[in-house]
C-alpha cells in the first residue's frame, strides 16, 4: 500500500496534450543530472529535507515534549507563518479531522499578522488552560515576532508562567528566539541548520504540533522514508518525483502550461494544497537561472478542491485558456463512509451508493472531460489519508521541487525576491538599521500623486 502516481492523462496517448512518451526518454538525461546533484547536496549535508524521514530521535522528541505540556492545556497557539505554519497545519486537518469538531486538546493557526483571528482567539481562550509554540527558524521573522509578543502579553497579564506556556521551534544556535529559550528556560526543539522553512514539515515545525494533537508522528517519517527511497531510483519512469517534476516542466516548456493546479478530492488536504502551493512558487519562481542568467521563469501553482470546485474553478480550466496542467489527488479508501438511502424520484439512482463512491465518479468524470478536449492531468492515488500516506505525499513534492529546480536550472532553495518587500516593511517600522529604506519608501509615496476611487 503507497502512494501511487497515475500519468496516462498527461500523455500525448492518454489526452491527445502534445507530450510523448518521446519527450520524457529525451528528458531522461536532465533528470538523471538533477537527481544526481541533488542527492550529491543531500549526502554533503546542504539539502537536509531529504534525510530527515531516517531522523526518528526528531519524532520522539517531538512527542518526549508534548507529553511534557500538562493535561489542563486545552488548546494550543501555533505561533509562525508560511513554512513554519502551513505544514504543521496541513497535517494538523488531514490527520486530526474537522478542526471545529475536534474532541481533545485543540490547535489554533493564526498564521498572519492580520488581528482578524488571534484577537477573537486571546478573547474566547483561557490563558490558564492555553500554550503557544513560536516557530522560526531565523528567530526573527516579524510576522511572527510581533504575535509572539502580544500572546506573552496576554500570558504575562494572566500570570500564566511562561517555561509553562511557551515553547520554542527555531534553529539550534541562534537567533532572537534561541536567546529567550536561553534567557527564560523555554522548552525549545531545533530546526536543522541545513532545512529551509517551506521543506521544514517532517522537522519539529510539522511534527510538534502532530504530536501535540496525539497524531503519528513517527508514521509519518515512516511513510516519508519509503518515499525516499523510490525518489532515488535512477530510472525517470521508475521515480515519482521524478517524473511528477518532468512532466510539469515538460507541459510548461514546450505547451505553455505554466498553471500547475493540485486538486486533492479529500477535504482533509485543504491545507495541503495551501501547502503545496507556497512550496512550488517560492521554490520554482526565479529571476535568474543558477549561472546568473535573467529567466524570470516558474509555473503559477493553483489550489482547488473536489469536488467543490467542480462548481468554480473546473469551468475555467474546461473551457478557459489551455495553459493548466491538473494533478488530482484520490484517497481510495475513505476513513469514514456514509451510504445513500435509496427514494423514488429523480435522485433513485444515488441510491445504495456512498459518498466516497460519488467523489470518486466526480473525479473520474472531470479527469476524462478534460481528457477529451486535449487538458492532461495527473491523479496521485493515497491508498488512505494516515500518517505513513501524508508523510510520503509530503516528501514525494520536495523531492519534486529539487528535481524540477535542476531541470528549470535555477536555485529551487532561496526567495531573494521576498527580501525587498521585508526590509522596506521594516523600514516603514522604524527598525534600527533600515532608515534608508523608510527614506526611499516616502521618496517613492511623494513622486506620486494618489489616485483613489
Amino acid at each position: 500500500m503507497t502512494v501511487r502516481l497515475d500519468y496516462t492523462l498527461a500523455l500525448d496517448t492518454g489526452s491527445a496534450c502534445g507530450v510523448t512518451q518521446a519527450h520524457l526518454a529525451a528528458e531522461e538525461s536532465a533528470f538523471q543530472l538533477g537527481l544526481r546533484q541533488v542527492r550529491a547536496a543531500a549526502d554533503a549535508g546542504n539539502l537536509g529535507f531529504w534525510k530527515l524521514s531516517q531522523d526518528e530521535g526528531a519524532a520522539e522528541a517531538a512527542r518526549r515534549l508534548a507529553a511534557s505540556v500538562p493535561d489542563d492545556v486545552h488548546d494550543i497557539l501555533i505561533l509562525g507563518i508560511g513554512g513554519s505554519s502551513l505544514g504543521g497545519r496541513a497535517v494538523y486537518e488531514a490527520l486530526g479531522g474537522p478542526p471545529e469538531l475536534r474532541v481533545g486538546r485543540r490547535l489554533h493557526f493564526p498564521d498572519n499578522s492580520d488581528p482578524w483571528r488571534l484577537a477573537r482567539l486571546l478573547d474566547t481562550l483561557d490563558p490558564n488552560h492555553t500554550a503557544a509554540v513560536a516557530i522560526s527558524k531565523s528567530g526573527g521573522t516579524v510576522e511572527t515576532a510581533a504575535s509572539l509578543l502580544v500572546v506573552r502579553g496576554w500570558l504575562r497579564e494572566a500570570g500564566a508562567p511562561m517555561n509553562r506556556h511557551l515553547m520554542v521551534v527555531t534553529d539550534p544556535e541562534r537567533g532572537s528566539l534561541r536567546a529567550l529559550v536561553e534567557a527564560e528556560g523555554l522548552r525549545a526543539l531545533p530546526i536543522p541548520a541545513n532545512v529551509g522553512g517551506r521543506f521544514s514539515v517532517l522537522t519539529a515545525v510539522g511534527l510538534l504540533p502532530a504530536a501535540l494533537a496525539g497524531l503519528d508522528v513517527h508514521g509519518l517519517l515512516r511513510g516519508a522514508d519509503a518515499m525516499r527511497q523510490r525518489c532515488e531510483q535512477e530510472q525517470l519512469t521508475d521515480n515519482p518525483a521524478g517524473l511528477l517534476a518532468a512532466l510539469h516542466v515538460l507541459h510548461h516548456r514546450l505547451y505553455g502550461r505554466h498553471v500547475h493546479v493540485l486538486m486533492p478530492y479529500a477535504d482533509g488536504l485543504r491545507a495541503f494544497a495551501a501547502w503545496f502551493v507556497q512550496l512550488w512558487a517560492e521554490s520554482l519562481g526565479k529571476r535568474h537561472a543558477k549561472d546568473g542568467r535573467p529567466l524570470e521563469t516558474g509555473p503559477t501553482p493553483l489550489a482547488a478542491v473536489g469536488a467543490t470546485d467542480q462548481h468554480a474553478q473546473v469551468q475555467l480550466f474546461m473551457e478557459g485558456p489551455r495553459d493548466k496542467l491538473v494533478t488530482f489527488v484520490s484517497v481510495d479508501a475513505p476513513e469514514h463512509e456514509l451510504t445513500i438511502p435509496g427514494e423514488e424520484g429523480p435522485n433513485a439512482y444515488l441510491g445504495g451508493h456512498t459518498l466516497g463512491e460519488l467523489l470518486t465518479a466526480e473525479r473520474r468524470g472531470t479527469a476524462m472531460a478534460l481528457a477529451t478536449d486535449r487538458r492532461p492531468s495527473l491523479t496521485l492515488h493515497l491508498p488512505k489519508l494516515d500518517a505513513p500516506s501524508l508523510g510520503g505525499l509530503f516528501f514525494l513534492w520536495e523531492a519534486a521541487t529539487a528535481i524540477a529546480g535542476e531541470l528549470y536550472g535555477i536555485d529551487a532553495f532561496d526567495q531573494p525576491g521576498v527580501e525587498l518587500g521585508k526590509r522596506l516593511a521594516f523600514g516603514l517600522l522604524g527598525r534600527e538599521g533600515y532608515e534608508r529604506e523608510r527614506r526611499e519608501v516616502e521618496s517613492f509615496a511623494a513622486a506620486r500623486q494618489p489616485l483613489v476611487c
